[in-house]
């Protein structure tokens, strides 16, 4: 049987045929590729960028352009950012991921089990 390519797998693929891109362009331009430190705060860039994005997108922070698609960019580069970093770290996203959800949701299962239902209860 064939093995199952994640989504996320494939993703990662593309981020860092991309990272790979914009390392031949730091390299002509700047002599070398960004550090740790440096990817962190293009990525905290845009992640702010994204606050002022959910502003607009509700109209209370005037932007040039369609706010929606603005954040559908940021948002999909922040995923980009994300891979670009674990990579960087030797962090197996995929991994970290499955393991993390299934972490959060057993967490939450087991809080809703022991809090019971949440309607009042009845006389």
């Amino acid at each position: 049987m064939p093995k199952h390519t994640s989504s996320l797998l494939v993703a990662r693929e593309q981020a860092l045929a991309v990272r790979s891109l914009y390392e031949v362009l730091e390299e002509r331009f700047n002599g070398k590729t960004w550090s740790l430190h440096e990817l962190m705060i293009g990525f905290s860039n845009d992640v702010g960028y994204i606050g002022r994005l959910l502003l607009a997108h509700e109209g209370t922070w005037g932007i040039d352009g369609d706010p929606r698609a603005e954040l559908q960019h940021k948002l999909a580069e922040s995923v980009w950012w994300t891979f670009v970093l674990a990579d960087k770290l030797d962090i197996d996203l995929d991994e970290a991921f499955a393991n993390t959800m299934a972490s959060i949701r057993a967490g939450l299962e087991s809080t809703i089990a022991r809090t019971g239902s949440s309607e009042p209860n009845q006389p």
